[in-house]
């Protein structure tokens, strides 16, 4: 760093990670992108140094100094909304769930999995549902309009008013996609963003690149306002994930359990099983559906059991 500070007054200037590799960090601010070192102890929320505290990833708001001689160093990461781990990105706003009517089918538990996620998070998950020309929705749009989500059909035969629709949320926010292969995901983002210049297929230069390429995250900025996440942790739902909600934060994650959870008969209630559970009650009046639910009894399953101990991160950054 001696030589960036010698001879050099440096301008402080607060900007965006757009992409992190190699020990170089990519920073947007004032419409420039500038390549940094990370400084040796980061100042900001989270820890002294990156060993010890937060890792920088794209999303992350920063202040970076910028010196005469063209050099910059990223000094400082500000408070972040949000942090998934895989995908690595930092404030995201909006996770589109691209989900065909047909071919593949829609599967309700991958679809909960991401919308948990996301809720958990304070993402907010949008369902966009794809090839209604081939198959009309069968009631699997109602059962996330019910539970308070947005559902937009992606219909490209009429006037493809949900573009609009799409965009408008898009503008000015952090936002990513998610969707497996054949769901129509590239078609979607080629009629959103024709300036990515997106492949349809396997492969793509752009927004879904093939399975065995780099795993950053960067961000790209759209001509209507807004940035898109390249996550290629998203470009499957069969992937892996880093992160699971606990089973004691899990119900706030299906919001339509709200006005139920605290009606249950005995404290402590997981609403799977129990006799004088709220929840369950809900569910045989139809006021919960019933895949929802079998979702979220799939998810309590797989943590109920995970220990304190165990939990080597903070549930929430």
């Amino acid at each position: 760093m001696a030589a960036m500070s010698s001879g050099n007054t440096p301008q402080e200037r607060e900007g965006i990670i757009i992409k992190g590799i190699g020990g170089f960090y990519y920073v947007e601010a004032d419409g420039v992108v500038y390549e940094c070192r990370g400084r040796g102890a980061l100042r900001g929320r989270g820890g002294k140094n990156p060993s010890e505290g937060i890792t920088p990833l794209a999303g992350d708001r920063c202040v970076i100094s910028v010196y005469q001689n063209g050099l910059a160093s990223l000094d400082k990461i500000l408070e972040r909304r949000n942090c998934l781990a895989r995908p690595p990105i930092a404030n995201l706003d909006n996770l589109f769930i691209v989900v065909s009517t047909c071919e593949p089918q829609p599967n309700s538990l991958t679809v909960d999995r991401f919308v948990s996620l996301a809720e958990y998070k304070a993402i907010e998950p949008v369902i966009v549902l794809t090839k209604l020309d081939k198959a009309a929705d069968d009631g699997f749009g109602n059962i996330y309009r019910k539970a308070g989500f947005t559902v937009i059909e992606a219909d490209y035969s009429g006037a493809r008013e949900f573009l609009d629709q799409i965009r408008s949320m898009m503008r000015n926010k952090i936002s990513a996609f998610a969707g497996n292969t054949g769901v129509g995901k590239s078609t979607l983002l080629n009629a959103l963003c024709p300036q990515l210049n997106r492949e349809t297929g396997e492969t793509s230069r752009k927004l879904g690149r093939g399975r065995h390429t780099t795993r950053e995250t960067e961000l790209f900025s759209l001509d209507f306002g807004g940035r898109i996440a390249d996550t290629p942790g998203f470009s499957s739902f069969d992937g892996e994930f880093a992160e699971f909600v606990y089973k004691e934060d899990l119900p706030d994650t299906f919001r339509e359990f709200a006005d139920y959870v605290g009606q249950c008969r005995f404290t402590g209630c997981s609403h799977t099983c129990e006799k004088g559970c709220a929840v369950l009650a809900a569910v045989r009046r139809g006021e919960i559906s019933q895949s929802r639910h079998a979702s979220y009894t799939a998810l309590y399953n797989e943590v109920k059991d995970i220990k304190e101990w165990e939990r080597k991160k903070p549930r929430r950054q």
